[in-house]
C-alpha cells in the first residue's frame, strides 16, 4: 500500500439538494459544464489530477499547495463573474477545502486522512470561498497574493483533534460586501442585520413563518430568523467516533438530553432536536448551522465509549465571532454520564450569565434514573419514537420503553414515552397495536404514573392536555398545556399543544403567537408537525399562513386526508373555489364516505363558531352532507316506530357502499353487535325518534353517533330493502327472517 503527502482539494456544491429539487435535469448538467469549462481548464494550468467525483463533488490532487490555491482562486473568480446575474437562491457555488496531509493511494485513487480534512475543511468556507488547513497555509504563506482570516482550531467530524482553519478573503470579502467572514467579524453589522429583520417581521405579521428555514447564503441572509433576546442555542448532534454504530443511539441520546435539559431553562432560547439533527444531515459548517437557525451559539462534541469507559469532547461555540468560549474533555465510566451532562449544563449556564431560578436548578439537577440499562433502553426508544409516525417504529419504541420501566418502575420519562405514543396511537386510529379505546385508556394512565413520579413531566402534561381537549374538558386542557410550556419552555411540542388548546378554546390571537413559537423553536419541523401548527393557523383564521404551512406539509405526506381537508375548506375561505374543490376530490378519493357530518361529530368539543366555520368551507369546497351525498330528509325515511320494529330483537344482513359485507343484530335491552370478515365489536343501540344513534367503545371517541334508515328505492344495491346511513357509512340491508 503506498504513502505520500499530497496537497488535496475537495470543491462541493452548496445546497445541491435544494437546486435538483427545482430542477434536476438543469442542476446536473450546470455541474457538468463547470467541470468542463471552468475546473478542467484550470486543473490543467495549475498541474491538478482530478481524481473522481462524488456526486455534486470533485476529488483533485495537485503538485504543490500553491497550485491547489491558485486553482482554487480562480475557479472560484470565474463562479463569481459567471452567477454574478443569477438570483442568489439558484446560483450553483461551490466550497473548497485544501489540505496537505498524508494520503493512501489505491489505483488511480487518494483515500486517508489528508483526504477527510479537506472534505471537512470545505464544509467551513463560505459559499463560493476556500478554507484551508494550517497544515496547506504554512506552505503558501508569502507565495501568493491572497489575504487570509484564522480562524483558530476547529473540531471536525470524525477527526479526533481540532484543524487549525483559514478562510481565504475573496476581493468582495475585502471590501466587506458579502462575505460570511465579515458578518462573524462584525459585530455591528450582526445587530443592525437583526434589527433591520426584527422590524420587518413586525411589519409582515406572520409573513416570516416560512415552512422551511431561509436557503440564503450572503453574509446578512445567513441570519434565516431575527435573533431572539435572549442567549439562544443550537445543540449540534454528538459525533459517534468510537466507529460502532451500535453506539450512535448514545451519542444521539446525549445530544437529546443535552436539548430537553437546557430546554427547562426558561433564561435560554433552544432549538428542537429535529431542526438539528436534519441541519446537521444537510452539512454546511457550524457556522452555516447557526444561520440557518437563528441562534448565537453552538453546542458540539464528540463521544467515544470503550466498555465502561466514556470520553466525551464538548465546545461552546460564539458563533458570530467564531470563537470557542469553553471546550472540555471529560474520561470518565458510562455510570457518570449524568454528572457529565450535569457539568456540560452548569458550564453553559455559567459561560452565558444565565440566572436560573431554584425550580429549574432542582428540575435540572433530578436525575431520570438510577439503572443506566435502563436508560439506555430509554434513550434507545427515543431514537425510534414519534418522529417517525409509522407502526414499526411505535412498536418498537413502546417496546424499550417498557423494557426501561421493567428495569426501573419509577422512571417517569419512560412512563410518559408510552403516554405520548399511546395518544398518537388513538389519534391515528392505529387498530394494528391497540384498539381506540386501549390506546386512550393506557395514555391516561402512563400519563397519570408520569406525573405522580415526576409532577413537572412536560410530555406527561401535554399528552393530558390533548386527551382532556377531545374529551370536552377544555379549561382543565389549558391548563395542563400551561404547565407542560412552564416546566419546559423551549419545548415546540408543548408550546404546538398550548396553540391548540388556545385555538380550540377561543384564544386565537395567543394561539398564533404559540404556533409561531413553536416553529421556531423547530424551523425544520417534521411533516405532521407542520401540519399541526397549520392547523392552528387556520382554526385561529390566519389562513394565508395556514396554507402555506398545510401545503409545505402536504407534499411530504401526499396521503394526508387531514392535509387535504384542512386544505379544501382554507382555500374554500380563500375565495379559491377551484383549488378548494381539487383538495375535496383528493380527500374523496381516500376517503369515499366523507361528509359533513362526521366532521361535524368528530368535532364536537369545538367551539361552534369554529366547528360552523369549518364545515362552512368544507361545505363550499363541495363536501356533502351525508355519504355519497345520499338525501336522508325524503319520504323513504322511516319514522320512529317503523324503526323500533327494525331494531327490536332483529338481525340485519347486508353490504356496505363498498361491498363490504356485514351483519348486525339488535337485543331488547339496547345492546347491539356487528361484525365483518374483519371485525366484530359490541355496542349500544336505541332509537331517538327517527334516528338511529350507536355508541360503540373505542370508535369515533366514545361518542353516540346517530343516523338515519331510508328504504332503498335509489337503485344502489337494489337486493337490498333498507340503507343505513351514518356520518361514518351507507349500510345496504335486508331484515333477516
Amino acid at each position: 500500500m503506498e504513502r505520500h503527502l499530497a496537497a488535496v482539494m475537495i470543491a462541493d456544491v452548496v445546497g445541491y439538494s435544494r437546486l435538483s429539487l427545482v430542477d434536476e435535469e438543469g442542476t446536473r448538467a450546470r455541474f457538468k459544464r463547470d467541470l468542463a469549462e471552468v475546473f478542467s481548464p484550470a486543473f490543467e494550468m495549475h498541474h491538478g489530477r482530478l481524481v473522481k467525483t462524488m456526486g455534486d463533488g470533485l476529488l483533485v490532487e495537485f503538485r504543490s499547495v500553491v497550485d491547489a490555491l491558485r486553482c482554487a482562486i480562480e475557479v472560484q473568480n470565474a463562479k463569481r463573474e459567471q452567477e454574478d446575474d443569477t438570483p442568489v437562491d439558484r446560483r450553483l457555488q461551490f466550497r473548497i477545502g485544501i489540505n496537505l496531509g498524508d494520503v493512501i493511494v489505491e489505483g488511480d485513487d487518494i483515500h486517508g486522512n489528508g483526504v477527510n480534512i479537506a472534505d471537512r475543511l470545505q464544509t467551513l468556507a463560505e459559499p463560493g470561498g476556500i478554507a484551508l488547513s494550517g497544515s496547506a497555509h504554512d506552505q503558501v504563506r508569502g507565495q501568493t497574493d491572497a489575504a487570509f482570516t484564522d480562524v483558530g482550531p476547529q473540531w471536525v467530524k470524525n477527526i479526533d483533534d481540532p484543524v487549525h482553519v483559514y478562510l481565504v478573503l475573496s476581493d468582495t470579502s475585502r471590501r466587506g460586501v458579502s462575505s460570511r467572514l465579515v458578518y462573524r467579524r462584525n459585530r455591528k453589522h450582526v445587530a443592525f442585520t437583526a434589527a433591520a429583520v426584527a422590524i420587518l417581521v413586525l411589519a409582515g405579521g406572520v409573513a416570516w413563518l416560512q415552512p422551511w428555514p431561509s436557503t440564503a447564503d450572503t453574509a446578512g441572509e445567513r441570519i434565516a430568523y431575527p435573533l431572539p433576546d435572549k442567549p439562544s442555542v443550537a445543540v449540534l448532534p454528538f459525533i459517534n467516533v468510537t466507529g460502532d454504530r451500535e453506539q450512535d443511539h448514545l451519542a444521539q441520546g446525549l445530544t437529546d438530553d443535552l436539548i430537553t435539559e437546557l430546554s427547562k431553562v426558561s433564561g435560554l432560547f433552544v432549538i428542537a432536536r429535529h431542526s438539528v439533527f436534519a441541519l446537521a444531515e444537510a452539512g454546511g459548517g457550524a457556522q452555516g448551522a447557526a444561520g440557518e437557525l437563528g441562534v448565537k451559539y453552538l453546542l458540539e462534541g464528540t463521544l467515544q465509549r470503550a466498555g465502561v469507559q466514556l470520553r466525551i469532547n464538548v465546545k461552546l461555540i460564539d458563533a458570530v465571532s467564531g470563537l470557542s468560549l469553553w471546550a472540555e474533555r471529560y474520561d470518565r465510566k458510562f455510570a457518570d454520564l449524568f454528572a457529565v451532562q450535569d457539568d456540560v449544563i452548569a458550564k453553559i449556564i455559567s459561560a452565558l450569565e444565565i440566572r436560573i431560578s431554584e425550580g429549574e436548578r432542582n428540575q435540572i439537577a433530578r436525575i431520570p434514573t438510577d439503572n443506566l440499562e435502563a436508560y439506555d433502553f430509554y434513550m434507545r426508544a427515543e431514537q425510534q419514537g414519534p418522529s417517525f409516525g409509522d407502526v414499526q417504529s411505535y412498536r418498537q419504541a413502546l417496546s424499550y420503553y417498557q423494557k426501561a420501566i421493567d428495569l426501573d418502575p419509577r422512571f417517569a420519562d419512560a412512563h410518559a414515552g408510552i403516554a405520548r405514543i399511546a395518544v398518537d396511537i388513538w389519534r391515528n386510529d392505529f387498530n394494528y397495536i391497540w384498539s381506540a379505546a386501549v390506546a386512550r385508556k393506557i395514555a391516561y394512565d402512563a400519563a397519570g404514573e408520569a406525573l405522580k413520579l415526576d409532577p413537572d413531566n412536560a410530555r406527561a402534561h401535554m399528552v393530558l392536555a390533548l386527551l382532556q381537549l377531545v374529551d370536552g374538558h377544555g379549561d382543565e386542557a389549558r391548563v395542563s398545556a400551561e404547565r407542560a410550556v412552564s416546566a419546559q419552555p423551549n419545548d415546540p411540542e408543548a408550546h404546538a399543544s398550548f396553540g391548540l388548546v388556545l385555538a380550540l378554546t377561543g384564544d386565537h390571537a395567543q394561539a398564533v403567537s404559540e404556533a409561531e413559537y413553536s416553529l421556531r423553536l423547530d424551523p425544520t419541523p417534521i411533516p405532521s408537525f407542520r401540519l399541526l401548527a397549520g392547523i392552528i393557523l387556520y382554526i385561529a383564521r390566519s389562513n394565508a399562513a395556514a396554507i402555506s404551512l398545510i401545503q409545505a406539509a402536504q407534499r411530504e405526506l401526499p396521503g394526508s386526508e387531514s392535509a387535504s381537508e384542512y386544505l379544501a375548506a382554507a382555500y374554500a375561505e380563500a375565495g379559491d373555489g377551484r383549488a378548494a374543490r381539487a383538495e375535496a376530490e383528493k380527500l374523496r378519493a381516500m376517503f369515499s364516505e366523507v361528509n359533513l357530518t362526521y366532521y361535524s361529530h368528530l368535532y364536537d368539543y369545538w367551539r361552534p363558531d369554529d366547528l360552523d366555520y369549518h364545515l362552512r368551507g368544507l361545505q363550499s369546497a363541495g363536501v356533502p352532507v351525508w355519504p355519497f351525498g345520499i338525501e336522508t330528509g325524503g319520504a323513504d325515511r322511516l319514522g320512529e316506530s317503523d324503526l323500533k320494529a327494525l331494531v327490536d330483537n332483529r338481525t340485519w344482513a347486508g353490504r356496505h357502499r363498498n361491498g363490504t359485507e356485514f351483519m348486525q343484530y339488535f337485543g331488547r335491552t339496547g345492546d347491539t353487535a356487528y361484525r365483518t370478515a374483519n371485525t366484530s365489536i359490541t355496542g349500544k343501540a336505541e332509537v331517538r325518534g327517527d334516528r338511529l344513534c350507536e355508541q360503540f367503545e373505542g370508535y369515533f371517541l366514545n361518542r353516540m353517533v346517530c343516523g338515519y334508515v331510508l328504504r332503498n328505492t335509489g337503485g344502489h344495491q337494489p337486493d337490498q330493502d333498507y340503507v343505513h346511513v351514518t356520518p361514518q357509512a351507507a349500510k345496504y340491508f335486508s331484515v333477516t327472517p
